[in-house]
């Protein structure tokens, strides 16, 4: 059949490419190409110059690199300290103690960065140290900080959630909305498996004899006033309808700059440092979505999208089936690609067959931001593993398999948002009714 060879044909280039050490946005860029040239008679360098122009110009994508900014600018200031002593008080008393701020802190960060990789680094800058000092298990200590630091890609403002937003031209603000109750869902089940871990492994836990008066919990409740104050003002100006995604994303980045400002963490240097960090990865990501919108026409074009749906349809496979195939799909992916890559590089092919299904495009970006999370603590790539690697001075292996259990919550999560999609539906229905 003509859409199974293009499909191999298409892969087999893919991975002859990214094999070779080529950068992912070139790869697909250099498929399209290679794709067009053989099996489409149109002409190639108008079709490339049209659709890189087209997709950089998106007045949504500008969202983008302000979220990153924000992220970049806090990630700079004394955020990390403050989350610790703001919410140790609050923790300590909860079974598991102090590895609860993992969770929590992870949580709140993700709030204001979007990126998994910074929420770990942020956290565990301050907390490894910390936890290390007062005994706590390596194994619960690392595995909670993996699997906490993945919400950095599903609680908004999410960069993958941008970027799956652009590519399918779905409603950022909707995405952002929907990824809040998923996003605090799994945070409480990782909490839970904290609670339960430190009671069947009491004897492991240190006696903490650090006791905290309720006037400590109103200080470190000041602690975290301008951070929860910040993403108050980000995702309820989204929600109540005042603001856009991009109007929100220069709110956020005008209240880090205050917030660091005041925490006199803003200089020349950290201003500087912030923007050169923000200009490179929204570049990295820009020239990626460049490519996978090339890939995308080069497919269209060959017709294949629509040939590979109308073959779905034809197989009469069940929702749950199909979903089971792409979580397994996608699981494998990850372990090879960052997530970002995984989402452009396929959505060409599986977009239509899920419009084919019938699935709600909303409900399955969250759907898959939660397996694309999971591929960040499963090595070989594992980029969350990678970062705790250089943070904690342990070997990959033993990270993996302290990550391991929140896996599984993870894929629990998953089974979660496929039997009631209203986790992820209900709040976005609700901003409709109220900007209605």
């Amino acid at each position: 059949m003509p859409e199974l060879f293009l499909i191999i044909f298409f892969i087999t280039i893919l991975l002859i490419f990214l094999g070779s050490g080529i950068w992912v946005a070139i790869s697909m860029l250099g498929v399209s190409f290679v794709g067009m040239i053989l099996f489409t008679s149109r002409p190639v360098g108008d079709a490339m110059a049209t659709t890189i122009w087209g997709t950089s110009s998106s007045w949504t994508l500008t969202a983008l690199p302000l979220f990153v900014w924000m992220g970049e600018i806090l990630f700079r200031t004394k955020l990390s300290e403050n989350l610790f002593k703001g919410l140790s008080p609050w923790m300590s008393k909860l079974p598991g103690g102090l590895i609860h701020v993992n969770v929590v802190g992870c949580a709140l960060f993700a709030a204001i960065s979007g990126s998994s990789a910074a929420t770990v680094a942020t956290v565990g800058k301050m907390s490894i140290p910390e936890l290390r000092k007062r005994k706590y298990p390596e194994k619960i200590l690392l595995g909670s900080l993996a699997g906490s630091g993945t919400l950095g890609l599903l609680i908004p403002p999410s960069i993958i959630l941008i970027i799956y937003g652009v590519t399918v031209q779905e409603s950022i603000a909707k995405l952002f909305i929907a990824g809040i109750i998923p996003g605090l869902m799994i945070a409480a089940i990782f909490m839970f498996y904290v609670i339960v871990w430190s009671i069947l492994n009491k004897k492991k836990m240190p006696l903490i004899n650090e006791k905290f008066s309720f006037s400590d919990k109103l200080k470190g409740l000041k602690q975290l006033m301008p951070v929860i104050i910040l993403i108050s003002a980000v995702i309820g100006s989204i929600y109540t309808g005042i603001a856009t995604a991009t109007e929100a994303a220069s709110l956020g980045v005008v209240g880090a700059l205050l917030l660091s400002f005041f925490q006199k963490s803003l200089n020349k240097e950290t201003f500087k440092q912030s923007l050169l960090g923000a200009t490179k990865t929204s570049c990295m990501i820009a020239f990626i979505l460049a490519g996978s919108s090339f890939l995308s026409l080069a497919m269209g074009f060959t017709g294949l999208p629509r040939n590979l749906a109308i073959w779905i349809q034809e197989m009469n496979l069940s929702p749950y089936l199909l979903i089971f195939v792409l979580t397994i799909f996608y699981i494998i992916l990850g372990m090879f690609l960052d997530g970002i890559s995984a989402v452009v590089l396929t959505m060409a092919i599986i977009e239509p067959m899920i419009r084919q299904a019938g699935f709600d495009m909303i409900w399955f970006g969250i759907f898959l931001v939660i397996v694309v999370e999971m591929a960040q603590i499963t090595p070989p790539v594992g980029f969350n593993l990678f970062v705790l690697q250089g943070m904690a001075n342990k070997d990959m292996g033993f990270i993996a398999r302290s990550a391991f259990p929140l896996f599984l919550l993870m894929i629990f999560a998953v089974i979660l948002i496929i039997l009631f999609p209203e986790i992820s539906l209900w709040l976005p229905q609700q901003m409709i009714q109220n900007i209605n």
